[in-house]
């Protein structure tokens, strides 16, 4: 276990954690701002996944597929919105939980009827098929790809949500809804905004693992567990707690597998139990949570 190995673990874990944050972010704030408990999230990051695939093969573009995919799964977020989830708010987090849970086994068949139920690879773009020498060590170029993605979308959702009135109202929003709507904002519309843009983040993360990992029916329910988990860690509603909760789990799952992969499948778990009895609220939860 000389330098390169731990330079090249690190860099596999920083590349998870930027995926978990994706992911993590757009259902973090879904959950602290509506307060509704979507686990169909890791279904639309698998309808990512696919719908990138296909158009990357019907435009010969990977990047192409990274914009167009995403925007597909934020209109398919929206159709949900309207029809189910804006409906459900109120109806309890039981009936939440059955009803996306459903959603997930009726979004799975859909993919195995349209695409069949074979895993399915996309090629990253020819500038990215390489490697890159990072300290002496030969890394994936398309992998530093992801790296760079979750920091630059991490960077901008810190200057939107710290720097900007859309950012204000959505912080106030998450820590006392009535009253920011009784201030005037329109707390609807905001809800609305908040999980289209989670869903354009989870179509994100689909189509950006699609060359790691390749796109399969079981890849949203796999990779939902992990994300709930770093919701918890981490805080609802919260940038600062989406971004620490991925980077422990991201972490702690990468070297886990390493260094311990006897023992690695349960760390996660027993980080989560201590954090639900020590910290219920999470490690940087919102300040109305």
């Amino acid at each position: 276990m000389d330098a390169s190995f731990w330079i090249l673990q690190f860099l596999n874990a920083a590349q998870f954690s930027m995926l978990l944050f994706l992911l993590s972010i757009g259902l973090t704030v879904i959950f602290g701002l509506l307060h509704f408990i979507n686990l169909a999230h890791g279904a639309l990051y698998m309808l990512g996944a696919y719908i990138g695939i296909s158009v990357a093969a019907a435009t010969g573009s990977f990047w192409a597929a990274l914009i167009l995919a995403p925007l597909a799964v934020m209109l398919i977020g929206a159709v949900l919105y309207f029809t189910l989830i804006d409906r459900l708010r109120g109806a309890g987090p039981m009936n939440q939980v059955l009803v996306t849970f459903g959603l997930i086994f009726v979004f799975l068949d859909l993919v195995r009827m349209g695409w069949g139920d074979v895993a399915l690879g996309l090629s990253a773009p020819p500038s990215l098929a390489v490697t890159s020498d990072i300290l002496g060590v030969k890394y994936p170029s398309y992998r530093l790809f992801i790296i760079a993605l979750g920091l630059a979308i991490m960077a901008g959702l810190w200057i939107t949500l710290a720097r900007t009135q859309i950012g204000a109202m959505i912080r106030a929003s998450v820590e006392n809804g009535p009253m920011a709507s009784a201030m005037g904002i329109n707390v609807g519309r905001l809800f609305f905004i908040v999980f289209c843009v989670g869903c354009v983040l989870a179509g994100l993360a689909g189509v950006a693992a699609a060359p790691v990992t390749s796109a399969t029916t079981g890849m949203g329910i796999s990779i939902l567990i992990p994300t709930l988990i770093v919701v918890v860690i981490g805080g609802l509603g919260s940038l600062q707690g989406a971004i620490a909760g991925s980077i422990i789990v991201g972490f702690i799952e990468t070297f886990g597998a390493v260094l311990l992969p006897g023992f690695a499948a349960v760390l996660t778990y027993i980080l989560l139990a201590a954090i639900l009895v020590l910290r219920p609220q999470g490690l940087l939860p919102a300040r109305g949570h």
